[in-house]
């Protein structure tokens, strides 16, 4: 694959970034990111992912836009009301840059479907609400052998990590969360409130992170960071990094007994 010059004229502060390079640049362009949750992590991460000129994204959510979402779902206008966010992200991607192949997936990630629709990933970024489809995520990356970057906010609080449970040394976010469960009280945007910007830094920072891991080894971004979680605290503001252990008896990833 080579990169044709109007590509190399649209990413050339990317190839003049020694850290990027062309090699780099080559690296994203051939990459496939599944993209889980349209809404406010992952309308910010998109963005910046298809502005890295991320070749193939697959945009999974099974939800349509409100009002309400417009406030910091920064990819939908008023015209997208009522259409399914996958579909309105996809029309985003084509309008953004016609290079890009881009797949919409209407769909709730279930049992049934989650090996299909990460099939041929080089990367998996979840942005969902909830820990359900979060945990069958992470457990299916790990099974499929792909790279999960995880992300999420509640309220001023940030939390983004790449995990790479497949790997014998490393943990899943099953490892860090357990067998987290959604409850009927839990916490939501609509009665606890999200400030616009917060899940647009969470956002933005997840796309850069998942970058490192589509970077590792072709060019010298950093580290993929594996199993390092990152808080982000917005009100202070600050970051502080946090090391998860690979849980041994983890059912998604441990060694079986």
């Amino acid at each position: 694959m080579t990169l044709t010059p109007d590509r190399l004229e649209r990413f050339a502060r990317h190839i003049v970034l020694p850290e990027v390079g062309g090699t780099g640049q080559m690296a994203l362009a051939e990459a496939h990111v599944v993209l889980v949750g349209c809404g406010g992590i992952g309308s910010p991460a998109l963005q910046y992912l298809a502005a890295a000129g991320i070749g193939r994204l697959t945009l999974v959510d099974d939800d349509v836009v409100d009002v309400s979402n417009l406030q910091r779902q920064t990819i939908f206008t008023p015209s997208d009301i009522g259409k399914p966010k996958a579909e309105a992200a996809a029309e985003w991607v084509r309008r953004f840059d016609l290079g890009l192949e881009v797949r919409a997936i209407v769909q709730r990630v279930g049992i049934e479907n989650v090996a299909q629709i990460l099939a041929g990933a080089s990367l998996v970024l979840d942005g969902c609400d909830n820990f359900a489809t979060r945990l069958l995520v992470s457990d299916a990356c790990v099974k499929l052998e792909l790279p999960l970057t995880s992300a999420a906010v509640g309220r001023f609080q940030g939390q983004v990590a790449n995990f790479a449970g497949h790997l014998s040394d490393q943990p899943c976010y099953r490892c860090f969360v357990g067998d987290a469960f959604d409850a009927e009280d839990c916490d939501t945007c609509a009665a606890d409130g999200v400030l616009g910007a917060m899940v647009g830094m969470v956002g933005t920072f997840a796309a850069m992170h998942a970058m490192r891991v589509l970077l590792a080894g072709r060019a010298a971004l950093g580290e993929p960071q594996f199993g390092t979680l990152q808080l982000i605290d917005g009100l202070a503001p600050s970051m502080r990094p946090l090391r998860i252990a690979k849980d041994p008896g983890c059912k998604g990833c441990g060694t079986p007994a």
